[in-house]
């Protein structure tokens, strides 16, 4: 799946309005530069096919001391942001690839 996001993130991103509501709020602040390097160098650590929006995943990458996390959905011609945000440690495991 992770190179079938990369190849649509070539085409376009796509940058969903719940996408931009969490990456601006003011305790996490995650850059379009931050998302793009978490897709491009991030781990696939969950993957939705059943997902109401299409087949998606959940990626995360490590950058700047912190970890982000970003679900996405591969189009043919784009690449939608579902959400961006900084994982809490009171739902997911020391190293934020599993689920508490």
């Amino acid at each position: 799946m992770k190179d079938e996001i990369v190849e649509s993130a070539k085409h376009r991103i796509l940058y969903l309005p719940h996408a931009v509501k969490q990456m601006t709020r003011p305790e996490r602040m995650i850059s379009p530069v931050e998302v793009e390097a978490t897709i491009v160098d991030g781990s696939v650590i969950e993957e939705y096919p059943n997902d109401a929006r299409g087949r998606s995943c959940l990626i995360m990458h490590w950058q700047g001391g912190r970890c982000i996390h970003v679900v996405c959905a591969p189009k043919s011609d784009y690449l939608a942001i579902i959400t961006a945000y900084l994982p809490d440690e009171e739902q997911w495991g020391s190293d934020f690839r599993t689920r508490r």
